[in-house]
């Protein structure tokens, strides 16, 4: 699978280290940035946008960010049409996140999640299925909503 990887000056040692873990499980990996040292601050929305447009237009099939609590990086993935970001920090919200929502950038908090758990959290993201049936619904939802049919798209008749 192409993964494309970026974080922020929080998540840029995490992310080094699931580069490397995703390569040596046969991955083609695609690292977006920041790079080097923690220390130097890096704002993640143009990482974001870089990831998201990556897998909505590029040649990635899914992405990962990280940030310190990953919560500005899926507020922000999540801006982008066809963008399912999912934050998890366990392999249940992992789970779900693939298998109702279809996700298509994971989001981690590398402040919350250490490697062993990260890796987990990939593992079981890659290899979880969409399930489809109700959850294809929902998303038909969502998507009416990107395309700018908001809550009245959904009240005539989306909602069912």
């Amino acid at each position: 699978m192409h993964i494309v990887i970026a974080a922020d000056h929080n998540g840029v040692v995490l992310k080094g280290h699931l580069a490397v873990w995703l390569a040596a499980h046969g991955h083609t990996v695609d690292d977006r940035g920041a790079y080097g040292d923690a220390e130097q601050t890096v704002d993640y929305p143009p990482l974001c946008a870089d990831v998201c447009w990556q897998v909505t237009d590029g040649p990635a099939d899914r992405g990962i960010v990280l940030g310190g609590s990953g919560l500005g990086e899926t507020i922000a993935c999540n801006k982008f049409p066809g963008v399912r970001a999912g934050l998890c920090h366990d392999l249940w919200s992992t789970r779900i996140s693939r298998g109702n929502n279809d996700s298509n950038v994971l989001v981690l908090a590398a402040k919350v999640v250490a490697p062993a758990a990260a890796e987990e959290i990939v593992a079981a993201w890659l290899d979880t299925p969409f399930k489809g049936g109700v959850h294809r619904r929902r998303l038909d939802q969502i998507a009416a909503i990107e395309r700018g049919g908001g809550a009245r798209a959904l009240r005539d008749g989306g909602a069912r």
